[in-house]
């Protein structure tokens, strides 16, 4: 996109039941994971192996997540521009009744083509309102990966950082970063 083009409208939907993650839905996400994970993202699920990946190698978690999505409990948050997938996230109430008033915020990425757009601000944006308004969160919770300037990000929309697990992630050998707890209030 060069400067003179306009931004694309961001249109934020979610996906609240397995039905609502068509084939279609699950290939586009599968697709934008496999691109952001090879770019260099910090979202990679617990079984699947270090980049480069496959969009085989993540499809199961794609499944994972569309056959979990319950509307009290997890929701699929999808960025759209002009009709394509821009970016998505994966919104969850924590289980525990000690701790329901909670929600945890995984798998935020933004599609290669689109960063630097303002989808993950709309995002960020739209997942709390979703959490506050209709799923009555009033907390929800993250970690990043240190290195990447995710942090910083998140402080733009309101995040605090509350902790920090020093060196948990080794991302290569010698390579070994923080992973960084944030926290907003609804």
């Amino acid at each position: 996109m060069t400067a003179y083009e306009a931004v694309p409208t961001i249109v934020i939907t979610q996906l609240s039941r397995p039905s609502e993650a068509t084939e279609a839905v699950r290939r586009e996400l599968t697709a934008c994971w496999t691109a952001v994970v090879n770019a260099g993202g910090a979202v990679i699920p617990m079984d699947c192996p270090l980049p480069p990946v496959s969009q085989a190698a993540l499809s199961p978690a794609v499944e994972r997540i569309a056959h979990g999505l319950s509307p009290s409990h997890s929701r699929l948050i999808l960025a759209t521009a002009e009709g394509t997938l821009a970016g998505w996230l994966l919104l969850r109430r924590e289980l525990h009744p000690l701790a329901a008033h909670c929600g945890v915020v995984n798998h935020v990425q933004t599609d290669i083509h689109f960063r630097g757009l303002g989808v993950g601000a709309a995002l960020m944006r739209g997942v709390q309102g979703i959490a506050r308004d209709e799923m009555g969160l009033e907390r929800l919770q993250l970690a990043v990966r240190s290195g990447l300037g995710l942090e910083e990000f998140y402080r733009k929309s309101g995040w605090a950082e509350v902790g920090r697990w020093p060196g948990a992630l080794r991302v290569a050998p010698g390579d070994d970063r923080d992973e960084i707890l944030m926290s907003l209030a609804l």
